[in-house]
């Protein structure tokens, strides 16, 4: 496995591969002088994040990896880009995948480019933000796959090309934990799974599983002295897919139940663009002034028609034409018509100013439509989000689909995610969030969460603590690289503020799981957090792994390894047009089915979706791979 990146993704990936698949990984890492960009707060934070990712890895691959070699026996290579002489040191014509992880697309690219005229077999894995490039060259390589292999159909999945987004694979949870409840939603290419955090159940009640119990939380959760989530939490950590048994042995821990699985059509965009909708035009106290002026000139007609028995409609024009001063003055007429007369033209005077303030008030939110809104005086229960990097335009996108209002913090007016609030109508505070006042600008006294998502950690440690201490009880979510200091900061912080959620989130740490299982040949749908470990989403065809084919789905469920969720019968695949044994269980032909009964029997033909740990699906691709290989 080769791995070509340039900040702390590519180490933290390749801490995967080694520690969970037991591959052996050659680094491409550009030379030290130019190993870690900006900001100048993280680079020191990065380098030994990285180092410590090494010895991490080392370890889990003496410890867990079956005698697979250390990581200090991988390969380094040091290169400004990647070029055939490269490829060619790292040996890229005898390799199985090649990752292309570098923070900048066209890098990405040209790497990927070179590499399939390198390698046609190559399976390439590329990280890219911009989502519809990506797919046109994930198309375009494996065209050129198919060419080279001569038969115009490509070798398959072994050359096959994947392209992710760490932004898009994190942004679902960081959002997902800033909002009220702990909803987890994975949602790609219109398939839907939904979970949700549920607290232990009071006495006397029956916690709600679900479609079924994705994870037992953390017994140390209540604890200020405990490791949440760790990996060296033991028994009293987070278990998952855990089996009947061990849910109902459980008692007083959380779960993670699945909710809901399903196929929707595509998200509706979040804005409609640059025009401001009518009611926006006005604000609220200028629009109660226009209603309670028409109220008066409705009152005025009525008390004119009531006075000179005219009809409703006449009464109505003479009370304009008295309110805009155009009618004659009424000398001659009763007593009653006088009055009415002098009080329309009083309330013609009041209308005045009153059309002048709502001309100029349109004419303003017209000009100021392509800029950049503040945040309104009486603004509440909002998400405060630090940073319009890569990631913080995601979760912001994401965010304003779920209609939640936010308020963005942004040191550099420039920023990639400037655009994309101007065009969602986002309030923006421009500033350092380190500098006095520029979060009670964003009203952080009264706002639902924190989401801390600069690159610097400093930086998201320092305004947390800061919206700590204005608010203690705020919803706090905090992107952290380094575990360690992750792990340092929760504690802290739970400690000193018990009855307050804060949560830590590596996006690395979120994206990594995915392009590993992309290498080896699967891409993953998704994955969740479970305090500080992983869940992932998977579909894969049931052809090939011993340990479903041929198995119910209650034999093929492994405790704390895989299990299955949800048989795809739709086209491509399935066993739609083989007849059913007797007594198998049938289901519909086409579709998503979610609540397959424990006896339905897993065929070759058949495509599921699966959630599974990072080692269950790890030996799911490994076994396959080295049957493939034995083969």
């Amino acid at each position: 496995m080769i791995v070509c990146g340039d900040d702390g993704l590519v180490h933290r990936l390749a801490a995967e591969l080694r520690g969970v698949y037991a591959e052996q990984v050659t680094l491409v890492v550009p030379p030290s002088g130019r190993r870690v960009r900006r900001p100048v707060v993280g680079r020191a934070r990065a380098a030994s994040a990285a180092l410590l990712d090494r010895v991490v890895s080392a370890a889990a691959g003496r410890a867990g990896a079956g005698g697979a070699e250390p990581a200090s026996n991988d390969q380094v290579v040091e290169a400004a880009e990647v070029t055939e002489a490269v490829l060619t040191e790292v040996g890229a014509d005898r390799a199985a995948a090649l990752a292309l992880v570098y923070d900048d697309d066209e890098t990405n690219i040209r790497a990927a480019l070179t590499a399939r005229r390198f390698n046609p077999r190559l399976r390439l894995v590329l990280r890219l933000y911009n989502r519809r490039l990506g797919q046109h060259i994930e198309e375009l390589l494996d065209q050129t796959a198919a060419v080279a292999s001569g038969d115009g159909q490509g070798a398959g999945l072994d050359t096959s090309t994947t392209v992710l987004s760490d932004a898009d694979t994190a942004a679902p949870a960081l959002a997902a934990t800033a909002l009220v409840g702990t909803s987890k939603v994975v949602q790609t290419e219109g398939l839907v799974l939904r979970a949700v955090e549920r607290q232990p159940p009071r006495p006397g009640e029956v916690a709600d599983p679900g479609l079924c119990t994705l994870a037992l939380l953390s017994a140390t959760s209540n604890d200020p002295a405990g490791a949440d989530g760790s990996e060296g939490s033991g028994e009293h950590g987070p278990q998952l897919l855990p089996d009947e048994a061990a849910v109902a042995a459980a008692t007083g821990r959380g779960t993670v139940a699945l909710e809901q699985v399903s196929y929707s059509g595509p998200s509706l965009p979040a804005g409609r663009g640059g025009v401001p909708p009518f009611a926006s035009l006005f604000s609220r106290r200028l629009r109660w002034s226009l209603a309670g002026l028409v109220g008066c000139v409705l009152a005025l007609a009525v008390a004119l028609t009531i006075v000179t028995d005219e009809h409703p409609l006449y009464a109505t024009y003479v009370t304009l034409l008295d309110l805009f001063g155009i009618n004659d003055p009424a000398f001659h007429e009763s007593t009653g018509e006088q009055v009415l007369q002098l009080l329309s033209g009083l309330v013609g005077l009041l209308l005045l100013p009153v059309l002048l303030a709502a001309v100029l008030e349109a004419l303003g939110t017209f000009r100021t439509a392509s800029a950049l809104r503040k945040p309104p005086r009486g603004l509440g229960g909002h998400v405060v989000l630090l940073g319009l990097g890569k990631i913080g335009t995601r979760v912001l996108t994401r965010l304003r689909e779920l209609n939640t209002p936010v308020v963005c913090v942004e040191a550099d007016p420039e920023a990639r995610g400037i655009a994309t609030a101007r065009r969602l109508r986002v309030p923006v505070v421009i500033g350092d969030v380190t500098q006095e006042g520029v979060l009670e600008a964003a009203k952080i006294h009264r706002a639902h969460a924190l989401l801390a998502l600069t690159s610097a950690d400093t930086t998201n440690l320092e305004a947390s603590l800061y919206a700590r201490s204005v608010r203690p009880d705020l919803r706090v979510v905090l992107r952290l690289y380094d575990d360690d200091f992750a792990t340092a900061v929760y504690r802290t912080l739970r400690a000193a503020h018990p009855f307050a959620l804060t949560r830590s989130r590596s996006v690395s740490h979120l994206a990594a799981p995915a392009f590993a299982g992309a290498m080896m040949g699967r891409q993953i749908l998704g994955a969740i957090p479970v305090e500080r470990r992983v869940l992932l989403f998977a579909e894969l065809e049931v052809g090939g792994h011993p340990q479903l084919e041929g198995h119910t789905v209650g034999e093929a469920f492994r405790a704390g390894a895989w299990r299955v969720l949800a048989l795809n019968t739709s086209p491509p695949g399935g066993r739609r047009g083989e007849p059913e044994p007797p007594g198998e269980e049938r289901v519909p032909a086409s579709g998503l089915v979610w609540d397959l009964p424990p006896t339905y029997v897993l065929g070759p033909g058949d495509r599921v979706v699966l959630a599974a740990t990072r080692r269950g699906l790890a030996e799911l691709l490994g076994r396959r791979r080295r049957e493939r290989s034995g083969a």
